[in-house]
């Protein structure tokens, strides 16, 4: 659906049921880039390139205000305790990245759990989990989901694994955003393996994540919900019968790309429509059948791994077609018109204010903040479109 298609304001639901406060204090927390700060000499040049940039902090205060919420931005830095405890808020809508480490971004969910303030979408382990994509994808594969053949490298000089075939890919086990992914992270042979892998290990400081190189289409799948999540939602319609909303699926395409079939750091960096930036195409070209299968993985990607309330999960297909898992986002970047869910929110018809406040809302039904609907409204079968 396109944004001319979304329905006039008279035919949305009311606002909420009713009001949990006449007012939130809601904190904003995240980690900001900044082109003025000078960094590091021992940082690698895609360093931080996963924090945002202050309008985007903006933007998300502006969509919680519709609301008749107060927020208050403040940096997830080493003063984050002390400025929580001035601000006092009820709830912190949480971007932050965290400030380095093999689990950084559980670092302000721990933080908040500790200082028992509630906070949005997913809690500790599962952050922690999540960015590990080593640890991510072993999971997935006990857990019968498919993943591409992978092995980590922790020193560089470990025997390739027999099942493992050239072409390979190389990235960091512990980073996102395309970080330390370029033209060379795809490998042909083993000079170039062992070239790679040392690069990751020593200019990242963590492991080098191997894994057999998906020559196939890429897929990022979004979704938001939960079993309950009708009797908490402003939008109970946008929910199927088992709590979750699918939103179209997005294809990446990368061939034209400043990393032509590779969506690298680089190419990310690129403004939608840019020349350099991938086409993002939402809704994706798919057969049903397959766009069924891709919702179902990437939910049961997601549920296994604990996640709570949205989610993004990247697949990508192997050379017989089939999809394999590459990783979930818990805290999908939330830049209007620029990040994957928000495209994606977009081509379904939702708003960016509604997008923002249903993260809000979700969270706090599980934190106690908003009291459960009695009665939740039967999902419309519109939200249910590949037969789930």
């Amino acid at each position: 659906m396109s944004k001319e298609q979304i329905a006039p304001e008279n035919d949305k639901p009311p606002s909420i049921w009713p009001q949990p406060k006449p007012v939130w204090r809601i904190a904003v927390l995240a980690n900001i880039k900044d082109e003025n700060v000078e960094r590091p000499a021992d940082v690698p040049p895609d360093a931080y390139a996963d924090y945002d940039h202050i309008e985007t902090i903006h933007l998300i205060q502006a969509a919680l205000e519709t609301d008749g919420h107060k927020t208050e931005f403040i940096v997830a830095d080493q003063y984050l305790p002390y400025e929580l405890k001035k601000y006092k808020p009820d709830i912190c809508f949480n971007i932050a990245e965290g400030l380095g480490g093999d689990a950084r971004e559980a670092q302000i969910p721990a933080l908040l759990e500790m200082l028992k303030i509630p906070y949005t979408a997913s809690r500790v382990l599962t952050n922690a989990i999540a960015l590990d994509k080593t640890l991510t994808k072993r999971i997935w594969r006990d857990r019968n989901l498919p993943v591409a053949p992978f092995q980590e490298f922790n020193i560089g000089d470990e025997p390739l694994r027999h099942e493992l075939r050239f072409p390979l890919f190389v990235k960091p086990a512990r980073e996102g955003t395309g970080m330390g992914v370029d033209m060379k992270a795809k490998v042909e042979n083993e000079a170039e393996l062992r070239e790679r892998v040392n690069y990751v290990i020593h200019a990242y400081k963590q492991p080098a994540l191997v894994e057999t190189y998906l020559p196939g289409r890429e897929f990022t799948v979004g979704q938001i919900g939960r079993p309950d999540a009708a009797l908490f939602s402003r939008h109970p319609e946008w929910y199927a019968p088992d709590g979750y909303h699918r939103f179209p699926i997005m294809e990446v395409e990368s061939s034209h790309a400043a990393t032509p079939g590779i969506y690298s750091n680089a190419a990310k960096s690129h403004l939608l429509g840019e020349e350099g930036a991938p086409e993002y195409i939402c809704p994706a070209d798919v057969h049903p059948d397959l766009a069924k299968k891709l919702h179902h993985l990437a939910l049961r990607g997601h549920t296994i791994l604990g996640t709570l309330d949205v989610s993004r999960v990247d697949i990508r297909l192997d050379a017989e077609g089939q999809p394999r898992l590459i990783e979930i986002n818990p805290l999908p970047g939330l830049t209007p018109g620029y990040s994957d869910l928000c495209i994606q929110a977009a081509a379904d018809g939702i708003t960016y204010e509604d997008l923002i406040l249903e993260i809000l809302y979700l969270s706090a039904g599980r934190w106690g903040l908003l009291q459960p609907r009695e009665q939740p409204i039967k999902p419309s079968k519109s939200t249910n479109p590949v037969g789930f």
